[in-house]
């Protein structure tokens, strides 16, 4: 079964999986969604016997379905790899009573690992599959987290350049020390005064910029994205929760057709859409859990049908999910309006103009595979202790969020199903915060490096290479621009 891909925003032609790869966002300024999702029409007893990368098959080749076997499957080899420490690729830890599926095991030691390790194969392959001639220019926006793995993910890739824009003082100082000494000739890093929604809209300005695209064009380069707008990056994230759910039958901890939860730590939505389009393919899973932190736009979305950005934007612990503008929601919000492009497209032209919109009761009802909730600072530090001093495992501040929203929903509900949380960072991605948090005196005067060697000690988890490969790197990058500059900036990085 073929599937093809359209624009939230057109009622326009379709594309191909690698078209849609390619293009990143539609011409109309929309996201591209499959035309359908495809079941998974295998048994859970057969995903239970596979490794990561075979079940990275089963999920993917039904969404990418333009790309031949021998492809597809030298894409998911070469990500998969050594590139993370551990053979499971996507290990579930069991601690606080549930199961935390730790997405951190890749080269940057974030979630983003599990698609951008497999994003520039997918796009260098779809570039060859549509003979495009030009050089690839990745364009990203990075709230902490994408940023890194993109540059690890593109560095030194031929055809391609990528260009990261961040918060200046919106990421944690290892989330920026791992950007800033990024090598690679063709990566170019960029710290912008704003925070993360600023250089997110600055970004798709650009790519909705006709007159630049034609001028790039002209030049011999083309624009993509590595954020989770592109569907390459949002059909990998399907992979691991099936791989959660086959890891949970294998080891006899839930019976075929069992319904686990999902509580994923959220910002601009595409984690826990990947979870919604396992769950549509038929994956046993029932609640959807959205975990926000005190920038709790979603949360108020999934109480009130209203999205509203009008409020103020906070700069917390887990910063990337420090987000008022969740790109992905309006994949959600496409579906739940009943696949109808007119209507979507007049919900995120008000969310242009007047910073909100309104979802309709009927939309609204759609809803009911979620449940929203936030955590406070006080709340995720609180949580971060707790786990350590009663279970001795340590989980960074977007984790603890979940974590945090979790506990909360288990009080609300009574629910005590199985579930799955989605681990989304390791620690050492925030080792000040993670530190503090479990004894804010002893660790305050620390260095940030000192911090992380007392980490190692408590956690008994010896320091990843990430961290290792920064303590005494060379700063490569440190250009920072105002908003309105970006357009200049990327010009001036291509020699335009």
């Amino acid at each position: 079964m073929e599937i093809l891909y359209r624009s939230t925003r057109g009622e326009g032609s379709t594309v191909t999986a690698s078209q849609a790869i390619l293009k990143g966002l539609s011409e109309d300024g929309g996201l591209f969604v499959p035309d359908q999702i495809p079941a998974l029409d295998i048994s859970m007893e057969e995903l239970s016997g596979m490794s990561y990368q075979q079940v990275a098959y089963e999920v993917m080749s039904r969404f990418l379905t333009d790309f031949t076997e021998e492809e597809l499957k030298n894409c998911i080899d070469h990500a998969y790899d050594k590139k993370f420490d551990t053979e499971a690729i996507a290990p579930l830890k069991k601690a606080d009573g549930t199961y935390f599926l730790e997405l951190f095991h890749g080269a940057t030691i974030a979630f983003k690992d599990m698609a951008l390790s497999i994003l520039p194969y997918l796009l260098t392959t779809a570039a060859k599959k549509n003979d495009v001639k030009n050089d690839i220019v990745i364009l990203t926006a990075t709230s902490g987290d994408t940023g890194k793995a993109a540059l690890a993910g593109f560095a030194d890739v031929p055809g391609t350049k990528i260009i990261v824009f961040y918060p200046k003082d919106g990421v944690s100082p290892i989330q920026e020390k791992q950007m800033v000494t990024q090598k690679g000739k063709n990566t170019y890093v960029v710290a912008i005064y704003g925070n993360f929604d600023d250089a997110q809209t600055g970004v798709k300005k650009i790519f909705n910029d006709t007159e630049m695209k034609a001028e790039l064009y002209e030049a011999g380069y083309q624009f993509s994205s590595a954020n989770s707008i592109n569907i390459g990056r949002l059909v990998p994230q399907i992979v691991y929760y099936v791989y959660a759910y086959a890891s949970l039958y294998r080891d006899g901890l839930i019976s075929e057709g069992e319904k686990i939860n999902v509580v994923v730590p959220t910002g601009n939505f595409g984690n826990i859409l990947a979870a919604f389009y396992a769950k549509n393919m038929g994956l046993p899973i029932d609640k959807l859990i959205c975990a926000s932190n005190d920038n709790k736009v979603l949360y108020d979305f999934f109480v009130t049908g209203e999205y509203n950005r009008n409020r103020e934007f906070i700069l917390t612990t887990s910063p990337s999910m420090d987000i008022l503008i969740s790109s992905n929601l309006e994949r959600l919000i496409y579906r739940i309006a009943g696949n109808d492009a007119e209507k979507n497209k007049k919900l995120m032209e008000e969310l242009t103009s007047e910073g909100k919109y309104t979802i309709t009761d009927e939309m609204k009802a759609q809803l009911s595979d979620f449940y929203g909730n936030y955590a406070s600072e006080e709340e995720t530090a609180a949580t971060i202790k707790r786990i350590y001093e009663e279970c001795g495992y340590v989980i960074d501040t977007h984790t603890s969020v979940a974590a945090s929203v979790y506990r909360k929903y288990v009080e609300e509900t009574g629910d005590t199903k199985k579930t799955v949380i989605a681990s989304t960072a390791s620690p050492y991605k925030f080792t000040r915060s993670v530190m503090e948090a479990i004894d804010s005196e002893k660790y305050a005067s620390m260095s940030d490096f000192e911090l992380v060697d007392q980490l190692s000690e408590i956690s008994k988890v010896s320091v990843p290479n990430a961290i290792e490969e920064i303590r005494n790197a060379e700063i490569r990058h440190n250009t920072v621009a105002e908003v309105d500059e970006m357009p200049g900036v990327v010009k001036k990085i291509l020699g335009i």
